[in-house]
């Protein structure tokens, strides 16, 4: 989306200053995370580990040293004594700080890449909280420690100029199984989107899409004689009555926006859209929504599926 043009020195003079917001943005994160944290559990399942999970009923496939005898004592069943698997999932985290990132119209209060950054840390937030690891693309080694937020936040003030947040994630710290989660606008070309998409899949790795929009990028609710100038200077449009783009510049940004959608449905990617004039709690509970199958509810399949290997 472009802005217009005499907005463009005020976007630019405020999109480097996202360390001085940091601490804010933290506490915004973390305050969104607290509200949706109740209830909200790491992934217990049966496995490996020293905390007890639960007792279940004696069963003919497993072996008589896991009984446990002074639960079986008060009744007329035998009990095994499970524990709880103590593992770690990593999930890969990726706030879009190119300058497009910067835009903010008179519809919202936000800019793209504050609501990216809250969005980031405070789903990192939930995912300590889970039990599970974060990490930041070439910047964050993996860690479930509960100052890993902090960390987070610490080193995307401190890297915000990096190549890594300009370009999509590609590292080869990527590994076979591991998850992305990716906050942009993705109003680049469309190629570079999908190839992004397909060759991450190819690697085996998951990814979940979350494209953060501003209400007027969705509309384009400028009249008459507009300069648009994009966010990097490096392009203008002079429009002469600027409502008569508005129906065909919705229609590219829908086929923009279902090649991105259908291309990620194909390779087990999630894609989700939020807007900025809405709450970022919004965003982030349909996120960890569409997390939970994978991490989350990973546990009750296993709990079925491993009965009879406690051994």
């Amino acid at each position: 989306m472009d802005a217009p043009a005499n907005d463009y020195d005020l976007f630019e003079h405020e999109a480097h200053g996202l360390a001085s917001a940091m601490p804010s943005l933290l506490v915004e994160a973390a305050r969104i995370a607290s509200a949706l944290s109740h209830g909200i559990h790491g992934r217990k399942r049966h496995g490996p580990g020293e905390t007890f999970w639960q007792f279940r009923t004696y069963e003919n496939s497993d072996a008589a040293h896991n009984i446990d005898w002074r639960r079986s004592a008060t009744t007329d069943r035998l009990y095994i004594r499970e524990r709880e698997w103590e593992a770690s999932h990593t999930l890969w985290l990726w706030p879009d700080l190119s300058p497009s990132m910067s835009f903010i119209s008179h519809q919202a209060k936000t800019r793209k890449a504050e609501r990216a950054l809250v969005l980031t840390l405070a789903i990192g937030e939930l995912l300590v909280r889970a039990g599970e690891r974060i990490g930041l693309v070439d910047l964050m080694p993996p860690s479930n420690a509960h100052t890993a937020p902090q960390m987070l936040a610490r080193n995307i003030a401190t890297h915000q100029d990096h190549a890594s947040f300009r370009n999509f994630p590609v590292s080869q710290q990527l590994k076979r199984y591991s998850e992305c989660l990716l906050f942009s606008d993705f109003l680049m070309p469309v190629e570079e989107v999908t190839g992004m998409i397909k060759s991450l899949s190819a690697r085996g790795i998951k990814g979940h899409l979350v494209q953060i929009l501003d209400p007027a990028e969705e509309t384009l609710p400028y009249k008459g004689r507009v300069l648009f100038e994009s966010m990097d200077g490096k392009l203008s449009v002079l429009a002469g009555r600027a409502q008569e783009m508005r129906t065909e510049y919705q229609k590219r940004l829908a086929l923009h926006r279902e090649t991105i959608r259908q291309t990620a449905q194909n390779h087990q990617f999630s894609f989700m859209v939020h807007h900025t004039d809405r709450p970022a709690s919004e965003a982030l509970l349909a996120l960890y929504a569409r997390l939970g199958p994978s991490l989350l509810g990973a546990g009750g399949a296993q709990r079925s599926s491993s009965k009879g290997a406690a051994s």
